[in-house]
């Protein structure tokens, strides 16, 4: 028989385990599936996170798993590679969508009942297991894609960097450069200099004429040093950035490189179940209401799965806001459903 969870959750980043810890805290059987890919898998530490500042993101998520695992969530490291919107929830006892003590509110003392909806989800891993959930969290992230600039992809996290406030303050005061995508990059040439003085804008693919004369005057105003031509590549010496070199063989000493990746959002699943999603400049998210239900009934999403600027603790509180509206929706459904009965 498919096994049958209340919710299943897709992602075992911050959003994901946070989502957990308050399912299973409510009681609520949950299964996570994790395929192991954080997006801050590079960086040696996370900063911003109030009691969490400096520390390790593999150690921060190794922390999560343990503490969902006291409240009986199950997390297997697997990947979804197909969610349906399955059939009637009849025949789900009570003791199969609260937690794994089967305690709880059960519909007209264990009778069988439907869920909100009347549907549930079919959930398919790669290792072949199919699950059946009344509820999904999709906290499945983005992909950074680097620049094709040599030397960037070795580096990313420890001395190339995207984040000013995940790394401002660890590389203040040294010789900063940035590395130009597009003409909105002169935004974060102007932001980094809140951490550096000493700022050199490589506009490398990017034309100085692309650039408005607000734009100048704020760069001048900043005292961020433009330097046209493309980047070919990195100097490192001793592990460690020391240079920019341009196309034309000129060298640029700096310690610190800043760089805007491009955001792919993983909406792969969610695009499947026909969520609606919204164009930004990052890239296209799923439209959600203040708790991060999607278009889809009975489908929520959290963390970068819904933005690109979703730090770490933006995430894990996305995480907290989903689980608890999905807490309320599934104890209404079942309070309509034995009201029926």
């Amino acid at each position: 028989m498919t096994e049958k969870y209340a919710v299943v959750v897709i992602g075992g980043g911050a959003a994901g385990l946070s989502a957990a810890l308050v399912l299973g805290r409510a009681r609520h059987r949950t299964l996570v599936v994790d395929a192991g890919e954080p997006r801050n898998a590079p960086a040696a530490h996370m900063q911003g996170f109030l009691t969490r500042d400096g520390m390790p993101p593999a150690e921060f998520l190794a922390l999560g798993r343990e503490e969902i695992a006291r409240y009986g969530v199950e997390l297997v490291r697997d990947r979804v590679v197909e969610v349906t919107r399955g059939e009637d929830l009849t025949g789900v006892q009570g003791k199969d969508v609260t937690a794994s003590q089967g305690e709880g509110l059960t519909a007209a003392q264990g009778k069988d009942f439907t869920g909100a909806q009347g549907e549930d989800f079919t959930v398919v891993l790669a290792g072949g297991r199919t699950v059946r959930a009344r509820r999904l969290v999709v906290a499945t992230g983005l992909k950074d894609e680097l620049p094709a600039v040599a030397g960037v992809a070795e580096r990313f996290g420890r001395d190339v960097l995207h984040c000013p406030f995940c790394h401002g303050w660890e590389v203040r005061d040294q010789p900063f450069g940035v590395l130009a995508s597009s003409p909105a990059s002169v935004h974060q040439a102007l932001m980094v200099s809140q951490w550096s003085k000493d700022v050199r804008f490589f506009l490398h693919t990017v034309a100085e004429e692309e650039l408005s004369d607000e734009d100048l005057r704020r760069l001048a105003a900043a005292g961020v040093e433009v330097v046209p031509g493309e980047v070919a590549g990195l100097v490192v010496e001793d592990d460690r950035l020391t240079g920019i070199r341009l196309a034309d063989g000129t060298e640029h000493a700096r310690s610190v490189l800043f760089l805007a990746p491009r955001a792919v959002p993983r909406t792969g699943l969610l695009e499947s179940l026909g969520a609606e999603l919204h164009d930004t400049p990052f890239g296209a998210y799923p439209v959600v209401d203040a708790t991060g239900l999607t278009t889809v009934p009975g489908v929520w999403a959290a963390g970068n799965a819904i933005g690109f600027a979703e730090q770490v603790v933006h995430a894990a509180s996305g995480g907290y806001r989903a689980a608890s509206a999905i807490v309320g929706d599934l104890l209404m459904a079942d309070l309509d459903a034995a009201a029926q009965v």
